[in-house]
C-alpha cells in the first residue's frame, strides 16, 4: 500500500527522485523518496537528502512529540547547508524512511539528534562544494554558498546550485559511527561544523512551528484517525484482580454482537468487532471466570511501610568519594530524614491507540509511540517475523514522555491481528489508560550528613530504596516489556536500576545508593515500573534539595548561601545566583512565615543538573491556612543547556514541563487497594488545571554558543517538588516529607 505523509507531501513538487517505500498512515500518507531502501548508520544518504530544486530533507530517526523538536532539527540543517529553514523538510520517525537513532527518549532530540544530524549537513555541504569545485574549475576555499547556490567569490557568474550537482541522487559517502547507550546515533565526517560566530539561523527567535496550524484547524492526522479497509477495532479485557486470568470464557454471551470474535491466548483476552461500539458492548458482555489468586498489594497506604521492610535485590553505588565512614564517626553532629514519593501514571491525555495489519510475509504498524524502530523490533518479535518485514509508522498521539501504554496497545492489536487475519485497531479507555499504563516507581530516600565542629559537612549519605525504574524497559522492542508479552507467557526480562542525584555539591566524603527492591507483582502489573519523564530525578531532587533547605536552617544558614558555600561548578553557581536574583530572593535563616488574613506566603528554592544542563527554580507560593491548598503563583527558572538552537521553544519547553512538574508535586499519586489501581480517571488521579496553574513562569536562558547543546526536555522537571516544599516551609514552617503536596499533609503539618 503506497500511501502518503500528510503535510510531507513534498516530494512531488520538490521534484526529487522518488520511490515508494509504503509509509503507513492512512488516507494522507504518500510515497516518500529518495530511495530509502539501504539505511545504514555509516551512510551519510540516511540522514540527508538533496531534493532537484536544491531543497534538503533531514531524515531523522527520533521522534518529536510535540514539542517543536522539528524546527530544530531542521534549523541545525539549514545551518550547516547554508539554506533558509523554509527548505529544509524532515521526516522522522518511520522505520522504513529513517535509521534508528533511539527514538525520543531521555531529552536526545537535539542532544543527540540533533548534533547527528549537524555533523550530516555539515558533511553533505563539505562534499557538495567540492563537486562544485570541481564542476567551477575554482578551488573550494574561493567558493562560498548562499541559499543553496554555490558560487566563486571572485566571479559571481560561476554558480551551480545544489539540485544542479546532486539533486535527486544519494550521497554515496560515509561517516563513521558509533553506537551509544539508548542507540543514541554518534556520527563524524570530515568536515567541521560551522562556528557559532557564523551562525544566521540557529539561536534565532521567531521561526514558526509546522504543525500548530493544521492542530488549531482539525487538519492534523492524529493516530486515533488511521482507518483500514476491513478493519476490525479490538478491545482488550484485564483482570478485576491484578495477577488472576481467563480459566473460562463464554462466547455465546456476545452472540447477539454482529461480527464480534474472542481472541483468548493464554492470559491474554480481548475482544473484537467491525464497529467500535460493538467491540466496546462485546467487552462489557463477555463472561469470563477468572482465576483465584492472592491480592498482590499492601494498599497505598502501607507502601512506605512496605518499601523499607522489601529485602534489596541490588545494590549499586552510583557515586562515592572519600571515606564516609570515618566522616560519620567523628561527625560532631549528624543529620538524617527520609522523603517519600508515590507511584505516579503517565495519564496521557487519551489512553493510547495502534493499529496493526500481520500477515504471513510481514505486518504494517501505525503507532502514537515514541520509539518506532523498537515497536517494529517488539512485533516483530511477537509475531516471528524478520524486523525487515514489519513497517511501523510513528503518529501523532495523546502524548507521553517516557513508557506509557503505546506499546501495549500495539501488541494487543498483533495478536488480535494474527488470529483473526484482518487490520486491528486497539483503543483503550480512560480508565485503563491511567489504571494500566507503566507507571513511575514508589520510593523512600534516606539523607544523612556528618557535620563537624565548625558547622561543616564533612560527610553527605544518600540512599534510595525503591522499585526499579525499569521493571517494564523504557521501549517495546520485546514483548517481554509489555503487558501483552508477559501475558502470553514470555520470559520477563526486568532490568534493575535507579540512580542517584546530579548535582557538584564539593562535599569532602560522600556516597550514593539505589537499594532495589522486588516488584508487587512481577508479571503483567498495573503498577509495574518503567521510565515517566525524568526517571528518578523527581524522587531523589525532592530528598535532595529538601534536605538542603533543611540543613541551612540547622546551621542558621540562608538556603542560596549554603548551596552555594558547598556547590563547586561554575555554570551552577551561575544559575543558582541568577534565579535568586530574579526572583528578588531576600536573605533568610529561618521561615518567614509571611500572612495575610488566611493566605500564607513563601519563596522556595531547589538546583540540580541533568545531562549536563543545569536548572535552578525558585518558587513564590501561597497556602491557605484554613484548606492547606498550596498554590506556586510564580516561578523564577534559570536554565543553561549549553548552546541554545531555538529560543522560543526552549521557553515552551520550560514552561510545559514546569507545569506538568508542578502538577506531579502537588496533585499526582496512584491510589491503589490489595486487588487493583483504583485510580483511574481524572477524579481519582487529579491533575494541574487553569485554576492551580502558576500566573507567571519567569525564564532566565543562559546561552553558551561554544558548549554542544544538551538535554532540555527534562531537566526542569527534577528541582520542582522540592522548590515547592521549601516555599511551603518558608510560609508555614511546616517540613513537608511526602509527595504529593496536597491539602490535608499541609493541614495536618500546620495543626
Amino acid at each position: 500500500m503506497t500511501v502518503q505523509t500528510n503535510r510531507r507531501a513534498f516530494l512531488a513538487a520538490a521534484g526529487s527522485l522518488t520511490v515508494a517505500v509504503a509509509l503507513p498512515g492512512g488516507k494522507a500518507k504518500a510515497a516518500v523518496a529518495n530511495s530509502r531502501l539501504q539505511l545504514k548508520p555509516e551512510n551519510l544518504s540516511t540522514y540527508v537528502s538533496i531534493n532537484r530544486d536544491g531543497s534538503a530533507i533531514g531524515w531523522v530517526g527520533k521522534v518529536d512529540m510535540g514539542q517543536g523538536t522539528e524546527v530544530g532539527w531542521a534549523q541545525m540543517i539549514a545551518e550547516e547547508l547554508d539554506l533558509p529553514l523554509a527548505r529544509v523538510t524532515i521526516v522522522q520517525g518511520h522505520t522504513n524512511a529513517t535509521f534508528n537513532m533511539g527514538g525520543a527518549s531521555g531529552s536526545t532530540g537535539i542532544w543527540k539528534g540533533g548534533a547527528a544530524m549537524r555533523v550530516a549537513a555539515a558533511e553533505a555541504r563539505h562534499i557538495l562544494v567540492e563537486m562544485a569545485s570541481q564542476k567551477l574549475g575554482v578551488p573550494a576555499d574561493q567558493l562560498s554558498v548562499e541559499d543553496g547556490v554555490v558560487s566563486a567569490k571572485a566571479d559571481a557568474t560561476k554558480k551551480v546550485s545544489y539540485g544542479d550537482l546532486i539533486g535527486g541522487k544519494q550521497f554515496v559517502e560515509t561517516l563513521e559511527w558509533n553506537k551509544e547507550i539508548g542507540s543514541n546515533l554518534a556520527v563524524k565526517g570530515k568536515a567541521t561544523p560551522k562556528s557559532p560566530k557564523d551562525y544566521k539561523i540557529i539561536g534565532k527567535s521567531g521561526l514558526r512551528r509546522r504543525d500548530v496550524a493544521e492542530k488549531v484547524v482539525g487538519a492534523l492526522e492524529y493516530m486515533v484517525d488511521v482507518k483500514l479497509p476491513g478493519m476490525m477495532h479490538g478491545r482488550t479485557i484485564r483482570p478485576p484482580l491484578a495477577g488472576s486470568a481467563p480459566v473460562a470464557v463464554d462466547e455465546a454471551s456476545i452472540k447477539s454482537i454482529k461480527g464480534a470474535k474472542v481472541v483468548w491466548d493464554k492470559g491474554f483476552l480481548g475482544v473484537a468487532a467491525p464497529r467500535e461500539w460493538d467491540a466496546i458492548k462485546a467487552s462489557r458482555l463477555l463472561k469470563v471466570t477468572w482465576s483465584d489468586v492472592k491480592a498482590p498489594f499492601p494498599g497505598v497506604d502501607k507502601i512506605y511501610d512496605h518499601i523499607r521492610a522489601a529485602p534489596v535485590i541490588q545494590r549499586d553505588v552510583d557515586k562515592e568519594k572519600g571515606k564516609i565512614d570515618d566522616a560519620f564517626s567523628k561527625a560532631a553532629r549528624v543529620f538524617e530524614a527520609q522523603y517519600e514519593w508515590p507511584f505516579q501514571s503517565h495519564a496521557s491525555m487519551a489512553p493510547a491507540c495502534g493499529i496493526v495489519d500481520a500477515r504471513k510475509d510481514g505486518a504494517r504498524v501505525w503507532s502514537g509511540t515514541q520509539k518506532p524502530h523498537y515497536c517494529r523490533d517488539g512485533i516483530a518479535m511477537l509475531l516471528g517475523l524478520d524486523p525487515e518485514k514489519v513497517v511501523c509508522a510513528s503518529m501523532v498521539g495523546p502524548g507521553s514522555y517516557g513508557r506509557n501504554d503505546s506499546g501495549d496497545v500495539c501488541m494487543d492489536a498483533a495478536v488480535m491481528s494474527r488470529a483473526l487475519g484482518k487490520p486491528v485497531r486497539v483503543q483503550g479507555m480512560r480508565h485503563e489508560g491511567t489504571g494500566w499504563d507503566p507507571k513511575a516507581p514508589a520510593s523512600v530516600q534516606t539523607t544523612r550528613v556528618a557535620i563537624d565542629a565548625d558547622n561543616k559537612v564533612t560527610g553527605w549519605y544518600f540512599e534510595s530504596k525503591v522499585f526499579s525504574k525499569r521493571d517494564a524497559f523504557n521501549n517495546e522492542g520485546d514483548p517481554a516489556f509489555t503487558l501483552t508479552g508477559q501475558l502470553l507467557g514470555v520470559p520477563l526480562k526486568p532490568t534493575l536500576i535507579f540512580g542517584g542525584p546530579e548535582e557538584s555539591y564539593g562535599f569532602a566524603n560522600f556516597q550514593k545508593i539505589s537499594n532495589i527492591i522486588p516488584p508487587l507483582l512481577d508479571r503483567a502489573s498495573p503498577l509495574r515500573t518503567a521510565h515517566l519523564r525524568d526517571p528518578g530525578g523527581p524522587q531523589v531532587h525532592f530528598a535532595v534539595e529538601s534536605f538542603m533547605d533543611e540543613l541551612a536552617y540547622s546551621l542558621e544558614m540562608d538556603p542560596v548561601e549554603f548551596r552555594l558555600k558547598y556547590v563547586t561548578d561554575a555554570r551552577d553557581i551561575a544559575v543558582i545566583k541568577a534565579a535568586a536574583d530574579k526572583a528578588g530572593w531576600r536573605s533568610h535563616k529561618s521561615p518567614g512565615k509571611a500572612s495575610d488574613g488566611d493566605v500564607m506566603r513563601g519563596q522556595g528554592i531547589a538546583y540540580s543538573t541533568r545531562g549536563g544542563t543545569r536548572v535552578a527554580m525558585v518558587a513564590d507560593v501561597e497556602v491557605s491556612k484554613s484548606t492547606g491548598r498550596v498554590y506556586v503563583r510564580k516561578w523564577t527558572v534559570a536554565h543553561d543547556c549549553g548552546q541554545i538552537v531555538n529560543p522560543d521553544l526552549l521557553r515552551l519547553t520550560i514552561e510545559a514541563n514546569v507545569c506538568q512538574s508542578t502538577s506531579r508535586a502537588l496533585f499526582e499519586e496512584v491510589k491503589f487497594d490489595d486487588k487493583a489501581v483504583t485510580s483511574v480517571d481524572w477524579l481519582t488521579y487529579p491533575i494541574l488545571d487553569m485554576k492551580d496553574a502558576p500566573e507567571a513562569i519567569d525564564i532566565i536562558l543562559i546561552d553558551h554558543p561554544e558548549i554542544a547543546p544538551t538535554g532540555a526536555g527534562e531537566a526542569s522537571s527534577r528541582p520542582t517538588a522540592a522548590a515547592i516544599a521549601n516555599a511551603i516551609h518558608d510560609a508555614t514552617g511546616v517540613r513537608i516529607r511526602r509527595a504529593p503536596l496536597i491539602p490535608e499533609r499541609v493541614r495536618a503539618g500546620m495543626a
